[in-house]
């Protein structure tokens, strides 16, 4: 058991070494060059991270929550005369062209609905009789129900269209092995409190440094123009334009170091993938059903039906579980009764045996 007073089963914030959280014990100066190397080491580890050939690759490191960072490639990426193609199947695609239409940028929507996979079928159809757009955004895996959607068939389909390809990989990058220069990504997102296993405070971009080259002067906003940012970093060796959040910064730098530690991506993966069937399995053999077909599930969350009972609330399973030490997350999808449970974090199948075992203790329906 952590040394918190429950474990987080949640897809971020979510439950970290005692290494990480010792981290931020030290305080830094955002001038000093040794919290500036350290920044450095970081946007090379994530570049080396993100798989082979990333010579043509950088990354952008972007204050705030991993959102500030989506918002920051919509309005930095797309330039005035620019359109974007959003496809979604959950809240976080749908968040996309929000914030795009909130910026005054043309936008388009593909829903694929809650419970299926983004329809590339569909997003060809329209790039062949839409020749404005120039941006297609996809969310990696839309954390709404723990779909994992098919971005490489995205990418493909983007690519042979000749457009700006952008990923928002929040939850997967760190935790589900992929090659970012082998999907012809531009631009693709994270945060530094999702599968690196830091905390929250910033997230960051891998962009192609001739696309991000090309995106100066058309940001729309001063603290979210992240040509800019990557401008100054590269300049002033890792200086960040306004104050970073140093021991964030820090814990992260560690959480990378774990990451290596613990066999890189591949290995993680691999944990999170085993988290994941002794869930399934448990929760199964207790009367659960998962929400997604197991070709579509992604190994970060997964989200269960609620028992077929009129006695059962969630607000209470969740009192009951968070009384043995454990945190879930409720619910998103819109049109079903369900409740979500993260299979990533410092977490382990021995944990998820510990949650089954205390669902079955705690079941008053």
């Amino acid at each position: 058991m952590p040394d918190n007073s429950y474990l987080l089963l949640t897809p971020g914030p979510l439950s970290t070494t005692k290494r990480v959280k010792a981290a931020m014990l030290r305080d830094w100066c955002t001038w000093d060059d040794d919290y500036n190397e350290l920044v450095q080491a970081i946007r090379r580890k994530l570049v080396q991270l993100a798989g082979s050939n990333m010579e043509d690759y950088t990354a952008v490191l972007m204050q705030g929550s991993g959102t500030f960072c989506v918002e920051s490639v919509i309005g930095t990426a797309i330039p005035e005369n620019g359109k974007l193609l959003v496809l979604t199947n959950g809240a976080y695609g749908q968040r996309i062209a929000q914030m795009a239409r909130m910026l005054r940028i043309e936008t388009m929507v593909l829903d694929a609905g809650e419970v299926a996979p983004v329809d590339v079928a569909r997003l060809e159809e329209e790039l062949k009789h839409d020749p404005d757009i120039t941006h297609i955004a996809v969310v990696h895996t839309e954390t709404t129900t723990g779909m994992l959607n098919p971005i490489a068939d995205v990418g493909k389909v983007a690519k042979a269209y000749g457009k700006c390809f952008i990923v928002d990989a929040m939850s997967s990058f760190g935790g589900i092995a992929l090659d970012v220069a082998a999907l012809d990504i531009d631009f693709l997102i994270s945060s530094a409190n999702k599968c690196i296993q830091g905390v929250p405070g910033f997230g960051f971009i891998l962009a192609k440094k001739e696309v991000l080259a090309g995106c100066k002067g058309q940001a729309r906003s001063l603290s979210l123009d992240l040509y800019d940012q990557w401008n100054t970093m590269e300049k002033q060796n890792g200086k960040w334009r306004f104050t970073s959040p140093t021991h964030v910064v820090h814990a992260f730098y560690v959480a990378l170091q774990e990451l290596e530690e613990e066999g890189g991506i591949a290995v993680r993966e691999a944990r999170y993938r085993q988290n994941q069937r002794t869930l399934i399995e448990g929760m199964k053999h207790l009367g659960f059903m998962p929400l997604l077909d197991e070709q579509h599930q992604s190994p970060i969350i997964t989200s269960f039906y609620y028992p077929e009972s009129s006695l059962f609330t969630f607000k209470e399973f969740y009192a009951r579980l968070k009384r043995e030490g454990f945190v879930i997350y409720p619910g998103k999808i819109t049109t079903m009764d369900t409740f979500r449970i993260g299979n990533i974090g410092e977490v382990y199948p021995d944990d998820m045996k510990r949650l089954v075992e205390a669902i079955e203790k705690n079941i008053f329906w």
